[in-house]
């Protein structure tokens, strides 16, 4: 979970209870916030980030949910990727290329596409270069397309099997 969505469904959760408040911050169950995976820093750079965004707003040194930081929880596409399954093998030759460049902006589709890529067996040679079985799933492509990473992956079938031994 982001740190951001993690910050956003808090003071949501929060939003109509009497606030308790220790340096600023809403308190929650047990008087202590649930940011304890996260380092203060980190929070402080998310909550500017947030804020400039116009997610939250800072009234009196309490920070307040707006209705865009809702509107941000809400859309659970941007969060829930679809899961796809293979019936390849990593005993199944290597023999698909596949290059990606995935703009920063859309880094949560880049790392979704990374875990379909580990899930379908296939192994990264560099940041942005993995070799596997083929071919992908029809269904798998489709689903690029219609999330707007078709034009930033490109395949490319090998002549033979990529050895993964030396």
């Amino acid at each position: 979970m982001s740190a951001e969505k993690l910050i956003l469904e808090y003071l949501l959760e929060i939003k109509n209870k009497p606030a308790i408040k220790h340096m600023g911050i809403r308190l929650g169950f047990l008087r202590l916030p649930d940011f304890k995976y996260y380092k203060y820093q980190t929070l402080a750079n998310r909550c500017s980030i947030l804020k400039s965004r116009g997610c939250i707003k800072e009234v009196d040194g309490t920070y307040f949910i707006t209705y865009k930081g809702e509107e941000f929880l809400n859309k659970k596409s941007r969060f829930s990727f679809k899961k796809f399954t293979t019936q390849k093998t990593d005993k199944d030759p290597k023999d698909l290329l596949v290059l990606y460049d995935v703009p920063e902006d859309k880094k949560a589709h880049r790392d979704w596409f990374r875990r379909e890529l580990v899930n379908f067996n296939f192994i990264m040679i560099q940041r942005s270069v993995w070799v596997g079985p083929s071919p992908l799933p029809k269904e798998f492509t489709e689903y690029l397309k219609s999330i707007g990473l078709k034009d930033s992956v490109k395949t490319f079938k090998l002549e033979k099997g990529f050895n993964t031994t030396k």
